[in-house]
Parts: C-alpha cells; structure tokens; sequence
C-alpha cells in the first residue's frame, strides 16, 4: 500500500496552521509587544504563512514568481524562526546574528542565481532542502543540549532534529536520483517531509509558546527568591533556607557558622559618588562573593548594604580562614567612577546547634559580633562568644 497523500491538501494545512499560528500569537502578542523573542517568533510565522499561500497558489499565478517569492520567503521565515528560538535558549549572540544574516543573504541570491542560470527543479530542491536543513540544525542542538535545556526544550529538539533530517534526506534523493519531485508531486519522501512540517508546525508553535510561558514562569520564581540588584537570596528566601539547613546541622551536629556583615561608610560612597556607584558596589562585592562561596554555602542580602552568609561543616578557625579570604579578595576591587576601595565589617558566629538553638538568637549575637568589628575599626572579622548564647549547649573549638 502506499503511503502518499494527496500534497496540495497538505500546503493547504500548511497555509491555514500558519494562519491560525499567527492569529492566536497576536493575541497573546498585544500584551508582550517588547518582548523580542515574540515578536522574531512572530515575524517569522507572518512570513511563512505568506509563503505557503504562495506556494498553495502556484499554478494560478507564474511559477516564476511563486518559486522566486515562496522559497526567499520560507529561507527568511525559517531563519528568524531560528534566531527566535536561538533567543529563547540563551544562545544568540552578536556573531549568531551576523551568521543567520548572512546564510539569509547567501540563500537567497543563490536560490536566484540557480533560477537564472541553472533552473533544474532537482538542483533547486537539492539547494532549498541542505539550506533549511543547516538553518534548523542549530536551534536543534542548542535546545537538546543548552544550559537549562529542560524536557519541553529537548521534546522541541527532537523535533527540529526531525526537520533537519527530513529535508537532508529529501536533498539526498533529489540529488541522487534526479527524478521529479515538484511541490504537488506525489511520493513517499514528499509525503514523509511534508509530514514532519506539519507536525513542528502544530507541535513545534504550541511547544514555543509554553516554553515562553515556562521561562516567564521561572523569572517570576527567580523574582520572588533572589534579589534584583545583587542576585543573592532575598532576606525571606534566605531564613527559609538557613531555618531548613539548622535543622539539619541539628540533626547531623554539624558545625554551623552565621556571618553578617556590610559595608564600611557605605553612606560615604552614596553622598560622594551618587547612588548607582553604590549600585555597582553592591554588585561588585556580589559577584566577587558569589564566585568564591561554594554550592552548599548561602549568602543573601538582609537589606541596604547588610548581607548574610551560613557555612556548615566549617569550625571556627576554618570559618575565620574563608572569611579572611573574603576580605582579601574584596581588597582587589575596583569600582569604575570610585577612586578609592571598599570593605566590609564582619561578624561571625560558629557552634554546633542544639534542638533549642533559633536562627533569630543567632542573628542576635552575630550582630553584636558585627558591631565589635566596627569599634575594632572596621575591615576586619570578629567572631562572637558562644558561651553567651543561652540556647546552644555545644562550646565551639577551633
């Protein structure tokens, strides 16, 4: 039996899918009008629905025309949708930019060039199908194997992975056969490759807009965890987890070290320099701090330019050789528009917790602690007493 379907049936399907895509984009589209990765998406879909009514009309207008007009429009269609999805993984740089634009160009004018001077369909089909191949190959390994690349992104993969392949087998027959393969004929490898453009084109649209959903979805999570300015945990996150991580220290009677600190005459830096050096600084320390501090350690900023770090598995001398090595580093740092360094005032305090032991009492001595290091005149590390701290029943030793 075989498997060929009637194919000005399925560039109609083409043509209304498209259609439809671009009618239920807009609508999500009015909301998100500054949204790049939308609009590329959108763009992209609004040329190849042009394309594809060209291509569902040929016979009715001049063949010349609809294969001039439909093939650089699908070359162009399918490379902003490229360009979209590479945006939507984090992959689009300035040197991705030049290479789509230019492989677009370089399409194009060859699509054009074959026309003119060597018009064979096979040769044309053999160039259209190996060009969209290469312009899907990358967006296809970017979402199967990019930073966060999660199931929907590699479910999306699979699927352009299935384009590539399906347009490089049909420029493989056409090229090795040379038989007639025209837009409307029938035959198992049209069919087939048709087959899977309809499929990314039901699959693959629904697929994007839920990872546009998904990657929102996780600013927001981000939003509500982390702090804008410093992308260090907000004060909230940051007790939920050290509350959750004391637990745990109780139960392993693990050591424990809560530090507080902030930035010397921070107030100075704001009434010299204006607020977006403090800005910066706040940043710089971030950045600086973040890079050091290791995958279990948290770090957040309790408010203004006070910050607090938790360390477990570390006593007190272990504790206070990190914490010099955090000083030291701050001591490299240099502010654009700042002619002079920043430091910061350290307090620390470091136990083995008991069932009693509540991260509110611990703030409480850490903050004292943080005070001594100011009168000590500032830049330096004072570690806190555990002996005053009512509710631990561990000394701590170094």
């Amino acid at each position: 039996m075989e498997l060929y379907l009637d194919m000005k049936t399925i560039v109609l399907t083409l043509v209304v899918g498209h259609l439809f895509t671009v009618v239920l984009i807009s609508a999500y589209w009015q909301k998100h009008t500054r949204d790049s990765i939308l609009n590329t998406f959108f763009l992209a879909k609004c040329i190849q629905a042009c394309a594809w009514l060209l291509l569902a009309l040929r016979g009715g207008i001049p063949d010349l025309f609809t294969i001039s007009i439909a093939n650089s429009f699908l070359f162009i269609g399918s490379s902003l949708e490229a360009v979209a999805i590479l945006k939507l993984t984090g992959s689009f740089q300035a040197v991705t930019k030049k290479f789509y634009m230019g492989l677009t160009i370089v399409y194009v004018i060859g699509f054009h060039l074959l026309l003119l001077f060597y018009n064979y369909e096979f040769i044309r089909i053999v160039f259209a199908s190996f060009g969209t191949a290469v312009l899907c190959f990358l967006p296809a390994y970017r979402l199967m194997s990019g930073n966060g690349s999660t199931l929907l992104m590699k479910l999306m993969g699979v699927l352009y992975y299935l384009v590539t392949l399906s347009f490089l087998v049909r420029g493989i027959v056409a090229l090795t056969t040379q038989q007639e393969m025209g837009l409307f004929t029938p035959g198992l490898i049209q069919t087939l490759s048709f087959l899977t453009l309809f499929l990314v084109m039901i699959l693959g649209n629904t697929g994007f807009i839920l990872i546009l959903k998904e990657r929102a979805d996780d600013e927001l999570i981000r939003m509500a965890y982390y702090d804008d300015l410093t992308n260090t945990l907000n004060r909230r996150s940051f007790i939920t987890r050290a509350k959750e991580t004391l637990s745990r220290c109780v139960k392993e009677q693990t050591y424990l070290s809560f530090i507080l600190f902030d930035i010397d005459y921070f107030k100075k830096f704001n009434d010299l320099y204006g607020h977006e050096a403090g800005d910066r600084i706040l940043q710089d320390l971030s950045m600086r701090i973040n890079g050091f501090l290791g995958p279990h350690d948290l770090f957040g900023r309790y408010g203004g330019d006070e910050f607090a770090i938790l360390f477990t598995g570390l006593n007190q001398k272990e504790t206070a050789n990190k914490l010099e090595q955090i000083r030291e580093l701050l001591e490299l740092a240099k502010i654009d528009g700042v002619p002079e360094r920043y430091s910061i005032s350290i307090g620390v305090i470091t136990l083995i917790p008991t069932k009693q032991t509540d991260l509110e009492t611990l703030y409480v001595f850490c903050d004292r602690a943080l005070y001594e290091a100011k009168h000590n005149g500032r830049d330096c590390i004072s570690c806190g007493d555990t002996g005053d701290i009512a509710l631990s029943s561990h000394p701590v030793t170094g």
